[in-house]
Formats: structure tokens, sequence, C-alpha cells
């Protein structure tokens, strides 16, 4: 298996869904998809992609009602995507997606847990290179599916890899054909299980295990502020 499937089906999924504060984050992009798109699913791919993932990570449909309801709300915050950068210890490098209504209270949480865990804030734009952002999708393998025609197909749509394992199929696009794959997969029949923009490490790196509970240790921290989305490293 390839990479980008490894990091995203061994490391990504696994924290992503321990998060303590899951539906949480979850509802802040739907609302935020609903409030940009409008509360049509039929008629706002964004929200329609939220929703999705959300389904995925077992979110309840009252909780996905409830987060579209916000975005029209009078009293509705609003709500905007931000990103830091920073580097943990052992050289670990981090990039933090977040969704916030109060940019100065991110800043000083996210700033606050990596000075007090070894880490540091960097200036942001230092690791554009570091980084290259992904579109992923997730379906399962069905038995009249064949992987080799299903790549030709989607070549035109922005296609980079598709693999499969136990029973699961990954397709990794470049970020700007999130919509054109996205699509692609939808007229084709597909049962999309996860929808997702990830950034996937040019470079990876490994620490021993003395140095993973360091950093581990300064992600758990991270991912438990409300406002933090995501955190990405360059972890092999």
């Amino acid at each position: 298996m390839g990479r980008a499937f490894e990091y995203r089906k061994a490391s990504k999924l696994k924290r992503w869904g321990a998060m303590s504060k899951l539906f949480p984050k979850l509802g802040k992009v739907i609302t935020m998809a609903a409030k940009e798109g409008g509360g049509d699913p039929d008629m706002n791919a964004k929200l329609r992609t939220a929703i999705l993932n959300a389904k995925a990570e077992n979110m309840p449909k009252d909780n996905i009602d409830a987060a579209i309801k916000r975005a029209t709300a009078k009293d509705s915050a609003d709500m905007k995507e931000v990103n830091f950068e920073g580097k943990a210890p052992h050289g670990v490098l981090l990039f933090i997606e977040c969704a916030t209504d109060n940019n100065t209270r991110t800043v000083a949480n996210v700033k606050s847990t990596l000075n007090k865990n070894g880490g540091e804030m960097l200036t942001n734009g230092s690791l554009e290179f570091m980084f290259s952002r992904k579109a992923l999708f997730e379906f399962p393998l069905s038995n009249d599916m064949d992987i080799e025609e299903l790549e030709l197909e989607l070549i035109d749509a922005g296609l980079e890899e598709i693999e499969a394992e136990d029973g699961v199929v990954l397709v990794t696009a470049d970020y700007t054909s999130f919509g054109t794959m996205n699509e692609a997969l939808e007229k084709m029949g597909v049962e999309i299980t996860k929808a997702t923009l990830e950034r996937i490490a040019n470079t990876p790196i490994e620490i021993s295990d003395e140095e993973h509970a360091d950093v581990d240790k300064i992600l758990e921290r991270l991912e438990d502020d409300e406002d933090v989305q995501k955190v990405y490293t360059n972890l092999a």
C-alpha cells in the first residue's frame, strides 16, 4: 500500500476518531458549510460532504440537524477557518487547522499549548513546501468493482492514486480536484463513506517510542482545544 493510504488509515482515522470533542468539531464544519451555501445538502455540495463525514463518525441526526439550524440562527457566531504552523519536540512539524469565532482566543490557546509542551509557533507559510494538500475519498470495495477500470474512469477527474485494502477503496487526488472527483464518484453511483481534504507530509520522519510520547502529549493537548479541528504532522 502507498504512503498516503497508510498515513490516512493507520494514523489520522485513529486519532481523529478518538478526539474528546468530536461531535462539536464536526458540528462547526456543518454550520460553516450551511451558512456559506445554504441548509439544503442537495443544493450545497460542501454541506453534503460535511454531513457525510459526520455520519461516518456516527454523529446522531439530531446533532446534524441542530448544526444546520445554527447557521440561520440570529445569534449564530461568525465562524472562520484559520490555520497555524508550529513545531513539536524532536523536529516534528505541525500544521494546525482551526474553526473559531474568536481568533485572538484561538491564537493565544494554541501558542500557550505549544510553549507549555516543548513546542513553538512558527510563522505561517514556513511549512508551505513540507505538506501536500490532497483530496481523499473512501468507499466500500464491492464484488463487481474492478480497480483498474475505476482508475481509467477517474483519471479525467484528477485521480492521482487508487488503492484497495480490507474491503475499502481509497482514492487520492490533488485538493483542487475535490469537487470534480466527488461529482465523478457520485455519477458512478459509488457509496462514498468519507470525503476530506488532508495534508500529507512530503518527507515523513521516524522517531523513537520515547520521543513519540512527548509528541503525543502535545497532540492530545492541541486536539482537546474546542477550536482545533485537525492537527497534521510529518511523522511517518
